[in-house]
């Protein structure tokens, strides 16, 4: 056996992996060679019911998270389908001594099982679809819980001072100023600081559904005290605000990475940090601290479309959800309607 057929899988194992630059994306394909890896298996001939099963069953996968791993890598087939390399290395698998015509028949053969076999029926994943939403799902801190949680990563002994400004920093902008989590990511120095109609706030570049906003600070504004105290630290002064950090001996302050920190991070930085109500540990998601953002807001008495705004909703639906159903003393209108009723008491 020679070495030719080795060659060509290689290549297509970097074609996964090819102009792939969401950190998301990267990790499910890389979590998908790994496997194949330890299975042997043929990457033209991919199983992905057996790794359904896996991914459910020994990495404890959540159906959405499975489902999301499966439709990542299906994706990245179908490119590959359409591509040159995917032909040639089956071309390089067909015997040698075989026509150029069997060749050919091999090479269609296979590529139209591999079709089939990254359909989304052969490997079948069902989604529980709630209607209802548990309280748990839908987090909003009071007040009193978004401050203990700004001050949980200097409470955290495993932090050094570097991870605690950090993470300090990325909860305080997160929290007012209601930004997603890939926001929070892509933002860059110059955009903490930018003006309209000569008010503060920070500039969303390219929020969801490639649109940019402009959220103001107001009265919190005080979170760019938090960032800028990270920055500092790191000694960052221009490109990304939010940074990975590179591992480091016991006691020792961790190298800054150049790269932006990753949604997946910002996550697993929100699970270091649980707070506490009726009795219970919370652990809050990125999108809590939006709702958050939102619901305190609206008990500040922010009007509903400036809330909608400041969130980069379309529709004031979506904010609405984002503020959740409020208390009857909350829904009591105030005293707005005076008539003169004292010809009721006369005679």
């Amino acid at each position: 056996m020679t070495s030719t057929a080795i060659i060509p899988q290689q290549q297509t194992i970097a074609d996964l992996l090819a102009d792939v630059t969401n950190k998301d994306a990267q990790h499910r394909i890389s979590k998908f060679i790994d496997y194949m890896n330890e299975q042997r298996g043929n990457w033209h001939m991919p199983d992905l019911a057996a790794y359904r099963d896996y991914l459910l069953s020994v990495r404890g996968l959540a159906p959405a998270s499975a489902a999301a791993h499966l439709s990542t890598i299906r994706g990245r087939y179908k490119l590959l389908l359409d591509s040159n390399s995917m032909r040639q290395y089956l071309y390089r698998l067909a015997p040698e001594a075989a026509s150029a015509a069997d060749r050919k028949a091999f090479v269609d053969e296979t590529l139209s099982q591999l079709e089939n076999a990254i359909k989304p029926n052969n490997a079948p994943l069902k989604v529980i679809q709630q209607q209802d939403a548990l309280d748990a799902q839908h987090i909003r801190l009071t007040i009193e819980q978004a401050l203990d949680l700004l001050d949980a990563p200097a409470r955290d002994a495993r932090n050094t001072r570097r991870e605690a400004l950090r993470d300090a920093a990325l909860l305080a902008l997160m929290l007012c100023t209601g930004l997603r989590e890939m926001e929070a990511c892509a933002l860059n120095v110059d955009d903490l600081r930018q003006k309209v109609d000569r008010q503060l706030g920070v500039s969303v570049r390219a929020g969801k559904g490639a649109k940019a906003r402009f959220v103001p600070y107001g009265g919190l504004s005080w979170c760019l005290d938090y960032v800028d105290a990270w920055l500092a630290h790191a000694g960052i002064t221009s490109g990304a605000v939010f940074r990975a950090l590179r591992k480091a001996k016991a006691g020792k302050e961790k190298p800054v990475r150049a790269e932006r920190l990753s949604v997946r991070a910002v996550q697993d930085i929100l699970k270091r940090y649980p707070v506490y109500g009726d009795g219970e540990t919370i652990h809050v998601a990125p999108h809590d601290l939006r709702r958050s953002y939102a619901r305190l807001l609206h008990d500040a008495g922010v009007p509903v479309v400036a809330i909608q705004q400041n969130l980069g909703h379309a529709n004031l639906e979506t904010t609405l959800g984002y503020i959740g159903d409020l208390t009857i003393h909350q829904r009591k209108p105030p005293t707005i309607l005076r008539p003169n009723m004292r010809w009721l008491k006369s005679s």
